[in-house]
Order: structure tokens, then C-alpha cells, then sequence
């Protein structure tokens, strides 16, 4: 009888943390080629209309279910005169790769 592998506790932790290490990596990198030509280094919007991250109260203060939505389907701020395209107008995006970006927005981003 064959019996399973088993993965000390620590080497699971190592694993996650990797994982986790590598889904920020990659929410970077996406912000940076697709997000930030109009929300900016520093997620307080660059053109009129844009959402601000940093706000307290703005747009990371919602759910993620929310924000997973209205990064996938496209949002338009009520007042705007732009809208976000769905996807950030990247259609090749995964559904992974919003969950990365949206992780990465919320470390780097979120009102403290």
C-alpha cells in the first residue's frame, strides 16, 4: 500500500508564502503595464474622473466581490466623464490575474 506524501507544516507554509510572493509579483506587474497609464504610481488617479485609491472611503473600501466585478466588466464612476474598459481594456486578463492585481492594489494602495 502506497501512502501519501506528506509535507512538514513548514514546508505548506514555504509553498504558500511563495505563492503568495509571486501572485503580488505578478498584480505588479499587470498594474504597471495596464493600470497605471491612468491610476497612476501612486493609485491617485491621473485623469479627471479616476477613481483614488489612497482615499479613505474610495473605491478599496468595497468589497472584493465588487471590485473583482467592475475590473472585469468595466466600471464608469458616477460623475465621470471616462469609464474603465473591462479588463482595464486587457482582454487577455485571467480571472487570477484581477485577483493578483486587486491584492497588489490593496497592499500597496489602502487608505491606512
Amino acid at each position: 500500500m502506497h501512502t501519501p506524501l506528506r509535507l512538514p507544516a513548514i514546508a505548506v507554509g514555504l509553498e504558500m508564502a511563495s505563492a503568495g510572493a509571486w501572485a503580488q509579483d505578478t498584480g505588479k506587474a499587470i498594474f504597471g503595464r495596464t493600470c497605471i497609464a491612468c491610476h497612476g504610481a501612486d493609485g491617485a488617479g491621473v485623469l479627471p474622473g479616476v477613481p483614488d485609491f489612497t482615499k479613505p472611503g474610495g473605491p478599496l473600501a468595497q468589497p472584493d466581490a465588487v471590485l473583482i466585478e467592475r475590473i472585469t466588466k468595466g466600471f464608469q464612476t458616477p460623475g465621470s466623464p471616462l469609464a474603465m474598459p473591462p479588463k482595464g481594456g486587457d482582454p487577455s486578463l485571467t480571472a487570477q490575474q484581477i485577483q493578483d492585481v486587486l491584492a497588489y492594489l490593496r497592499r500597496e494602495f489602502r487608505p491606512k
